[in-house]
């Protein structure tokens, strides 16, 4: 009689071997490296950069914004072609600024805690992080290597990302793609500690070491029946962050807002929006909306980070934005807009490498 294949002592080995966390992003392809996602992208933008004539035909998507917005742009300078309205104080601080002058600024601009601080130049997440207090301020400006801002906290209960693209010439717009965000968050059920609740939890079992390291006080804490706690603040997706899709949101008065908005910011057409704002009412009226970043020419529709979205769906969407951006890049471009050229190409790339190594 053959031996018995035993499933749970398979499972038992490799997970050990490999690491749960592997299985968990093998299983779901929101997690994939960011290169394995775009491989099929990679060439379509291809034979786009063949139709255009030029590999960097994106970076006339947004004139006034560097490279269109695909690489090393500064969030400050974004930001401040946005009305005061619409978005938080927000302070950049130059590098090698003191903590002393830091403190002063947060406190002549009336600046509170708990705050936002972000590199101005950055991606996904990397070193955005939510100040409670003047210790935490310190410990950050010790360890920053980097150009960043200091952001008014926004204290509302929905953050969104809204993408929206509107061809030149032209005064109506699209929102293509809403998504909502979901902090990553524990429920107690009042027998279990916060270090089980997060083991249970596939989403935060993936930011295992840092919420162990960030709640080492309390990770043997009991959480009450039904307690919810907020493990993370930050609305990106690496950081355990849910994106959900909001496209059932789309209507025309969303349409007509950030027409609204985006009119007002010369030489954007191509983008997205992370906001956060008090209400669905409020946000299809036009109040409340505070815009924390935009994004150009690389950002993505990311309703498609969806648990469960159909990868081949994504792709149909990633696709469709493309071609828009092309279309898009090739108007302005035959309304005068250059397009990046290769040498201004290397000197981006050789900041956005010099950027990255300070960050090491």
């Amino acid at each position: 009689m053959p031996f018995p294949f035993r499933w749970k002592s398979f499972w038992a080995h490799w997970s050990g071997k490999l690491g749960y966390p592997f299985f968990i992003r093998l299983r779901h392809w929101e997690y994939w490296p960011f290169a394995v996602v775009y491989f099929p992208v990679f060439f379509y933008w291809i034979w786009l950069a063949i139709k255009a004539r030029s590999p960097f035909f994106f970076s006339a998507a947004n004139p006034s914004i560097e490279t269109g917005g695909m690489l090393g742009e500064s969030k400050v300078d974004i930001l401040n072609q946005i009305s005061d309205q619409y978005k938080p104080k927000t302070l950049f601080i130059p590098r090698s600024t003191s903590l002393e002058a830091i403190r002063s600024m947060v406190a002549a601009h009336r600046i509170a805690f708990p705050l936002i601080a972000k590199p101005n130049v950055g991606e996904r997440g990397w070193r955005v992080e939510k100040i409670h207090d003047g210790r935490e301020l310190a410990s950050y400006v010790g360890s920053n290597r980097v150009d960043f801002l200091i952001q008014a906290y926004v204290d509302t209960p929905l953050e969104l990302g809204i993408f929206y693209y509107r061809f030149p010439g032209q005064s109506q717009g699209v929102v293509s793609s809403v998504v909502r965000k979901e902090f990553l968050s524990v429920r107690g059920d009042g027998r279990s500690s916060l270090l089980t609740l997060i083991q249970r939890n596939e989403r935060a079992r993936l930011q295992l070491d840092v919420l162990k390291a960030k709640y080492r006080a309390r990770l043997h804490q009991v959480l009450r029946r039904d307690e919810t706690l907020t493990l993370v603040h930050i609305g990106n997706h690496c950081r355990g962050t849910k994106f959900l899709n909001g496209n059932h949101l789309i209507n025309e008065q969303l349409t007509r807002v950030f027409d609204d908005i985006s009119q007002s910011i010369e030489g954007f057409h191509f983008g997205r929006y992370d906001v956060r704002c008090t209400s669905l009412a409020d946000l299809y009226a036009g109040k409340g909306i505070r815009i924390l970043e935009l994004n150009g020419a690389g950002a993505e529709p990311a309703h498609i980070y969806e648990p469960g979205f159909s990868v081949r769906e994504a792709y149909r969407v990633l696709f469709h934005h493309w071609r828009v951006l092309y279309q898009i890049s090739r108007e302005n471009h035959r309304r005068g807009v250059p397009y990046l050229t290769l040498r201004e190409a290397v000197q981006f790339i050789r900041k956005s490498r010099a950027h990255k190594k300070s960050r090491q």
